[in-house]
């Protein structure tokens, strides 16, 4: 109370020199705590990536496997639902994947609709494969994804995993429209390695990935969250969720930050956010 009535005493006595306005700094964002609202935007937009980086890794090793079909059932990312239509044209496959103007829901339970079109070379022996997609009226959860995009696939070691396995880099920039008509921009870099479950292509329900990287996400408002994964994040798909089940994400805005921790492994959708020191759950599934 002792501050508000200095800044009101200080702008009556310069007011014959300069304006003076209390709220500048209360509205600039500096040092303004990151919402739990936020953070739960920012997740949404993570998983609609995330779906659209496995559905283009999907439609991959399905081609790659077409004709290598095993005896049993085929798990596939996709549901039934999905029509996929394939077209090989000098040397590049071209896979359009249409979930109808209903859409279908993903065995994660996140909705999808419209199309989306992925392309690569049918040159499967190279150590390195360049697989592109674009959107056609495509919406996630009921948010339109936007983005001409391509993910460089290799198969390697690293310091993750010693074993020779699939390693997904991904260049993001997209705009993701959500349904009240607020536009986000998503910028960054990430890293999909698969670390089990590679080796049945069959059976997407026993894979687990690990994913690195950084990137920017710009509000409508004007706001940049700058986000890091300084713990990679760890995903399995046997779970059927859309989130990271292990992990840590940095999330920092206008000097605020935000630590995100998605827990031992549970299959749930809580996490914990620390905010200057303090610890609380919260549930981005809400």
């Amino acid at each position: 109370m002792k501050t508000k009535f200095l800044l009101i005493g200080t702008c009556i006595t310069l007011s014959f020199f300069i304006s003076c306005n209390s709220d500048e700094s209360a509205n600039d964002g500096t040092n303004a705590k990151i919402s739990n609202d936020e953070i739960v935007t920012n997740s949404k937009i993570d998983a609609s990536i995330e779906d659209v980086t496995n559905i283009a890794e999907d439609q991959f090793d399905a081609q790659q496997n077409s004709t290598n079909k095993p005896s049993g059932t085929i798990k596939n990312f996709l549901p039934s639902c999905a029509t996929i239509t394939t077209v090989l044209t000098n040397n590049t496959w071209t896979r359009t994947v249409d979930f109808g103007v209903e859409g279908c829901t993903l065995n994660n339970e996140n909705t999808v609709k419209g199309k989306m079109v992925v392309s690569f070379s049918n040159d499967f022996s190279a150590s390195t494969q360049t697989i592109s997609y674009t959107f056609e009226g495509f919406y996630h959860n009921g948010k339109k994804i936007q983005g001409s995009k391509s993910i460089v696939r290799t198969k390697k070691a690293t310091d993750l995993l010693a074993e020779v396995h699939p390693v997904l880099t991904a260049t993001i920039d997209m705009t993701v429209t959500f349904d009240d008509g607020g536009v986000y921009t998503r910028k960054g870099t990430l890293t999909k390695e698969t670390i089990s479950g590679y080796d049945t292509w069959f059976n997407w329900d026993d894979n687990k990935s690990v994913v690195t990287g950084n990137g920017t996400t710009t509000f409508p408002n004007g706001d940049t969250y700058s986000a890091e994964i300084t713990t990679p994040l760890e995903f399995n798909a046997a779970c059927k969720k859309p989130f990271a089940v292990k992990g840590v994400l940095s999330l920092t805005k206008n000097g605020a930050n935000a630590i995100i921790d998605y827990g031992n492994g549970d299959c749930n959708t809580l996490v914990t956010v620390t905010k200057d020191g303090v610890t609380e759950e919260i549930d981005l599934k809400k």
